[in-house]
This record gives structure tokens, sequence and C-alpha cells, in this order.
């Protein structure tokens, strides 16, 4: 019988694919969930739930119990600033007591999901950003999500690096493809197919695929570097680029308009004034117009090397992140079938 491997997070749309990639490769996976979940029940008859939160660190020894290796996946992908209180508790004292209470487990290593964004984040179209570069704080500084997960590195870092835990940081760019149940990951192609997105922006963007970044993770379970961070990514595409390529495969118009940085942003910020006072959610947020407006290249040739990590052709996860937008979110099932043959 294989070693117990935990995974939290297990109900994302990473930590799906994850215990799939761990349960093909003979592994004993238990999830660890807030509540038994029968999609995954369903999915993976072989995995065990124990219920618990990161949150709860008196639920997590439970949890633990015979396990030697944690995949610490749990977290929550937002770009709402009312959510940064909740995002800075999960991935930051969330991690801190699954930490604590792996180290009093006797847990041999720890894979931690991060983000690219901790570091590969710039103003400048022509950085192509590598494990080598310093936590973007200044830039991501009015983005809480980008924020809190790199007080998450620095925090297991440091617990990590005083328990004398191995430790291995996954920091996959934007996670597309097939799976994302809940349309956090996926959202700006849902907006995209539904034709919300009414700007070009000027800034570009890596995304990779979540199967080619599960398969990653078990490898880095494996033969990652403790203490070492890996960048996964895929294509580095300007915006246009990428909503082009979206419009070739979708059949649904890009968009043309461009307007001046600064002019996006204010528009955005009166949109979510006038939206806040109606009680509604605006059509186009701050956070988001200021993310589009860098850039979010990435260099994988570190996990390349060392993780066998290999990204497949972009054109494929566009298109099977596409087919499950449209099934799952849009109703319109069969069109993706159209447009693959017509």
């Amino acid at each position: 019988m294989s070693q117990v491997v935990l995974v939290t997070g297990g109900t994302g749309f990473l930590g799906q694919h994850v215990i799939e990639e761990l349960l093909s490769r003979g592994q004993a996976v238990r999830a660890l969930v807030r509540r038994p979940s029968r999609i995954l029940a369903r999915m993976f008859p072989a995995l065990e739930q124990v219920s618990g939160d990161v949150q709860d660190l008196a639920s997590l020894p439970a949890a633990l119990a015979g396990a030697r290796r944690v995949f610490h996946l749990a977290g929550l992908v937002s770009r709402d600033p009312k959510d940064a209180t909740r995002m800075m508790r999960i991935h930051v004292d969330g991690t801190r007591n699954v930490l604590r209470a792996a180290c009093e487990a006797g847990v041999d290593r720890v894979v931690l999901a991060s983000s690219s964004g901790t570091v590969a984040v710039s103003k400048d179209p022509e950085r192509v950003l590598d494990e080598s570069a310093p936590f973007a704080l200044e830039l991501v500084k009015g983005w809480p999500y980008y924020l809190s997960k790199i007080y998450q590195e620095q925090l297991a870092l440091d617990v990590c690096g005083k328990e004398k835990l191995p430790l291995v940081i996954m920091s996959p760019s934007l996670l597309l493809g097939p799976g994302d149940a809940r349309g956090s990951s996926t959202e700006d192609v849902r907006r995209f197919l539904q034709r919300k997105i009414p700007i070009c922006p000027e800034g570009g963007v890596n995304f990779v695929d979540v199967r080619d970044v599960a398969t990653a993770f078990a490898s880095a379970m494996e033969n990652g570097r403790d203490g070492e961070r890996y960048l996964l990514g895929g294509p580095n595409w300007t915006l246009e680029t990428f909503f082009g390529r979206l419009e070739r495969l979708s059949k649904v118009p890009a968009p043309r308009l461009r307007v001046p940085d600064k002019v996006a942003r204010w528009g955005a910020i009166l949109m979510e004034q006038f939206a806040d006072w109606r009680g509604v959610a605006p059509p186009v947020d701050r956070i988001s117009v200021e993310m589009a407006q860098h850039f979010w290249y990435v260099d994988s040739s570190k996990a390349m090397a060392e993780l066998s990590f290999e990204p497949r052709d972009p054109q494929e996860t566009l298109m099977d992140t596409i087919r499950y937008v449209r099934r799952h979110f849009l109703g319109e099932a069969g069109q993706d079938e159209q447009v693959v043959n017509g």
C-alpha cells in the first residue's frame, strides 16, 4: 500500500486535477474538505475524504494521521478587495496551520501552490521573468490576491526553514483548461465569450494548462529541490494576441477598442462606484483593468529542466477551455463542435 498523500483544496480547479494525477500513479490520496463532496466521490471512488478546514488547526491532525506528504493547494482566487481579509486568513493563517500540523505529524515533504504573479509581473513588455526575480511587492500591493500569496510564500519559507521541513513552491501562471467548475480561473474566457470585455488593454498574459500543471506538481514531490520555487507557464502573449486566438477558435469577435491606461482605470473606478451605489456587480473592475495593463511573462526553463514540465499546444488548452465554459456556464453545448468542424 502506498503512503498516504494529503491534498488540501481538493475540490478546487487545480486540486481535482492533482488528485486525478496522483491516483493515476497509484498513490493513496486523502483530501481535506470542509464537507464531504459528492462530486469528488463520484469522480474518484478511491479517494478518501476527511472533513476539516485549513483555518481550523484542531481539525488538521485527523487529516494528517498517517500522511507522509502534503500538497497544500487550498486557496481563494478573487479580485474583489472585499475578499482581502478572507484571502489573508486562508493563504497566510491557513498555511501556518497546515505547516504547524504537518511538522507535528512528522510529514516528510510539502508542495505548496502559489502563483507566478508573486514575482513574474512587470510594466515592461520585454521582460520575461524567472525564479530569480524578487517579490513584486510594489506592483501588486493594491491587488489583495497576489499580496496574500507573497505573504504565504514568505511565511512558508520561514516556517519550513526553521522546522527543517522540506518545501517546494509551485507557481503556475493563469490556469486554463477543462474542469473549472467555480469559474474563478477561467472567468476572463467566459467574459470574452459573452462579449463583456469592451476594450483590448495594452498588457500581456501567460497561461498554462491545468493538466500540465498537475503533472508538474506530482513530479515536484519526487524531484523538486527543497526551498525552491518553480514557475509554470505557457505562451507569453500580448492580450491582443490572446483575444485574437480566442476569436479564431470561438468565432466570437475580439475587442478592438483601445483607450489610454489612465482613462481605462478611471472609467473602471467610476463604474465600480456606480455599481456599488446600485448594489450590483460592476461590469468592469479597477483591479482587472490594472492587471491587464501589466505583462505577466514567465520563463519556465527551470521547471522544464528539473521537473520534466512540458506545456502542451496552447491551441488545445484554449479550445478545451472554450468547450468547457460553453457547456457548463453558457448553455451552448454543441456550438464548440460546430466551430471546430466548420
